[in-house]
C-alpha cells in the first residue's frame, strides 16, 4: 500500500491526513485517515520536520505498515546533497522496519540538487520536486510522474491536501 500524507495548521492545532492507495496510478483512495494534535513547534526553516512529524506518527498509529508499503510526504527527504535529513528522512529513521519514503515538494529548496528530481506534470511550467530514501530516486520520480490526474499535483496528493484542510478540531 502507498500512503500519502499532508498537514494543515489552524489556530491551536494541526491536522494530518493520509490517503491510502494500492498503485501509483490509482485515481481513488482505498482508505483515508485523519489525526489532530495541538501545535507544539513553530515553523523553523530547515526544521520543518519538528512540526510535521508528530502528526504523521499519530496517523501511523491507525495503520498497520507492512513490507512493501511506501510513504509519501509533502516535503523533502533530504535538505542538501550531503544527506541532511528533511521531514521524509526523519520519518524513515523513526520507522522500524524502515519503509521507503518519497518526498514531493511544491517549492524548491535551493541546497538540494543531486538528491532531487524535478517532475513536470500536466501542462504546468512549475515542477514538483521529488526526493526519496529506501527506493531509487529515478523510480520515485517516475512513479510521481505517472500518478493519476491531469494537473501538476496528482489526484490523490491533492485529496490528502484537501482532507487535512477540513478542520475537524481536537
Amino acid at each position: 500500500m502507498i500512503y500519502a500524507f499532508d498537514s494543515s495548521y489552524f489556530t491551536n492545532h494541526s491536522q494530518t491526513a493520509a490517503v491510502a492507495f494500492a498503485n501509483w496510478t490509482d485515481a481513488e483512495p482505498a482508505a483515508t485517515y485523519l489525526a489532530s494534535l495541538p501545535i507544539k513547534e513553530e515553523y523553523i526553516s530547515g526544521e520543518f520536520y519538528k512540526r510535521e512529524l508528530p502528526g504523521i506518527l499519530k496517523v501511523l498509529e491507525q495503520i498497520d505498515l507492512k513490507a512493501g508499503d511506501i510513504l509519501v510526504v509533502d516535503g523533502y527527504v533530504h535538505l542538501n546533497d550531503k544527506g541532511k535529513l528533511g521531514l521524509g528522512g526523519h520519518l524513515y529513521e523513526r520507522l522500524t522496519p524502515q519503509i521507503p519514503v518519497v518526498g514531493v515538494a511544491k517549492k524548491r529548496f535551493l541546497s538540494v540538487n543531486e538528491r532531487l528530481r524535478e517532475v513536470r506534470r500536466g501542462e504546468s511550467d512549475r515542477p514538483l520536486f521529488v526526493t526519496a530514501v529506501g527506493m531509487e530516486l529515478g523510480e520515485a520520480a517516475g512513479a510521481v510522474l505517472g500518478m493519476d490526474g491531469p494537473y501538476r499535483l496528482p489526484t490523490l496528493l491533492k485529496l490528502a491536501d484537501r482532507l487535512c484542510r477540513q478542520d475537524e478540531g481536537l
